[in-house]
């Protein structure tokens, strides 16, 4: 987990319906941006679960997970949100094992087609800006996906 400096004492008002709300933020963040919305991956690697998020998933700690970063686009040219996707290998070789391959696809698509998956957040202040971290049971596959909500987001939003 990075680490949590520089703290703001309170959630800005305009962004706590985004770090709460349930559903996909895919959707969400279509409908806001007019229709428009993008995913640009920046990187795709193994590695060993974090032990925060091991203990969270309630997995050893010692398992390896596939991790995919990108940033995702609404309407504007700057990112609205940092994105960041941890699959236990537990899970990538179940259901799960088509996320592994999506591409610039949004993971939102997937997730809540059909579905609508178990859902465990926390909410917490990372050095890129309010985070909610999401652990989600589908289909009996356990993940997180963690979305930062970036500065460019929070001025739309103030506009909007």
């Amino acid at each position: 987990m990075q680490s949590t400096h520089s703290q703001p004492k309170t959630i800005p008002e305009e962004l706590k319906k985004w770090l709460y709300a349930s559903g996909s933020l895919t959707q969400q963040l279509t409908d806001l941006a007019g229709g428009e919305f993008q995913v640009t991956p920046q990187k795709e690697h193994f590695q060993r679960l974090l032990y925060l998020d091991a203990k969270w998933m309630k997995m050893p700690h010692h398992h390896t997970s596939w991790v995919r970063e990108s940033f995702l686009f609404g309407c504007e040219a700057e990112p609205w949100v940092k994105a960041k996707s941890i699959f236990p290998i537990l899970s990538l070789q179940s259901r799960a094992r088509i996320y592994k391959h999506i591409g610039k696809k949004p993971i939102g698509w997937f997730l809540f087609q059909r579905t609508n998956p178990a859902c465990e957040r926390r909410v917490l202040w990372l050095e890129d800006g309010w985070t909610r971290q999401s652990c989600y049971t589908w289909h009996g596959c356990k993940f997180i996906v963690q979305e930062t909500f970036l500065p460019a987001f929070e001025q739309f939003i103030q506009l909007a």
